[in-house]
């Protein structure tokens, strides 16, 4: 049996997309740019709020990121309050997160939304005992598809990465858990297809959160 779970957060744990764009045309519009609509921001997001902005400036007509340090640093300003808006978690989360800790099996997040968001979001869905480790975006560490968070995880908690499974909905977190030496699951409730998870080699691939225990 694996010992550790290693989830992204956003498009994983989380429905979050909501937020991001609500915190995202709220900042663009204060540049003068309309608001985007909910379908693009599946493919902006999961790179860390920086290339979001990129993306989104870009979309928006911005096309050399003229407003980017700007519209950056307003962006931080607005998610600080608004990072809740609408975030829930998924169906089937709650009950399988409870199913692992119940069977022992110790489980992490790593993220590239900043490390004091990943916290506050977490603690507000998931309470502040769920989790026994939590990585998010910090200077000191490289993001995701760096390997960085997710071994720093690992070797915190004492686990050998053969028996960690690695959770993402994106193919940077494809990329993260293979770098790393993990079994990578894709998931098919978040932000991108079957389609990007098979691209990137995702070890497994499940449609509904319980499918992950048979990978245990």
């Amino acid at each position: 049996m694996k010992k550790l779970v290693i989830f992204d957060l956003d498009g994983t744990l989380t429905d979050s997309l909501k937020s991001i764009q609500y915190c995202t045309n709220m900042t663009i519009g204060e540049f003068g740019f309309e608001p985007l609509p909910l379908e693009p921001f599946r493919y902006f997001v999961g790179d860390g709020a920086s290339e979001l902005m990129k993306r989104v400036l870009i979309a928006s007509g911005d096309k050399e990121l003229v407003h980017y340090e700007k519209a950056m640093e307003r962006y931080r300003q607005v998610f600080e309050e608004h990072c809740m808006y609408e975030v829930k978690a998924y169906e089937g989360i709650k009950e399988l997160l409870a199913t692992l800790k119940k069977k022992g099996i110790l489980m992490a997040v790593n993220s590239n939304k900043p490390h004091e968001r990943t916290v506050y979001v977490i603690e507000q869905v998931f309470g502040k005992d769920c989790f026994n480790m939590l990585v998010g975006f910090s200077p000191e560490r490289e993001r995701k598809p760096s390997p960085v968070g997710a071994l720093y995880i690992a070797n915190t908690l004492g686990v050998e990465k053969e028996d960690i499974i690695y959770v993402g909905d994106t193919m940077t977190d494809m990329k993260t858990g293979k770098s790393a030496g993990m079994f990578t699951v894709g998931v098919l409730w978040g932000f991108r297809d079957r389609e990007e998870l098979e691209e990137y080699k995702a070890d497994a691939i499940i449609a509904k959160p319980m499918e992950l225990l048979k990978y245990l």
